[in-house]
């Protein structure tokens, strides 16, 4: 696979990026997205906007795209490849990986342009 040229699809819906504290109890899942990160200092979670956990700091308006893996924990690049564009852009990000692939997350106001710049770097927008 040349990882200069990544396959994704958006997700459907809105996402929200939340913090709560380190000793919050685990809110409950939902929708078809939902990724978590607890460290000693936070909670980290994305969920869709219509499951943001009471109490939590909350930036909303995210749109979430989906690299299409898996990919082998051997390849290397895979998400620097999809990235670099968008920095380069100007366009801020917010990722998430899991085992088999990344997510990456923009503000859904730089939808139009992100599409562009990833299609124009070479990145296969699938639907």
């Amino acid at each position: 696979m040349d990882i200069r040229a990544v396959r994704f699809r958006p997700l459907p819906g809105l996402f929200a990026v939340c913090k709560l504290p380190a000793d919050a109890s685990i809110p409950e899942s939902g929708g078809t997205f939902f990724a978590l990160t607890r460290t000693q200092d936070e909670i980290s979670l994305v969920c869709p906007e219509n499951a943001v956990p009471v109490g939590a700091q909350v930036e909303k308006g995210w749109i979430c795209f989906q690299l299409q893996g898996p990919f082998p924990f051997t390849m290397t690049g895979v998400l620097a490849s999809f990235i670099w564009p968008l920095a380069e852009a100007s366009l801020p990000i917010f990722a998430v990986s899991s085992y088999d692939t990344d997510y990456v997350l923009i503000k859904k106001e730089h939808r139009e342009k992100a599409l562009s710049t990833l299609t124009t770097a070479g990145h296969e927008l699938l639907f």
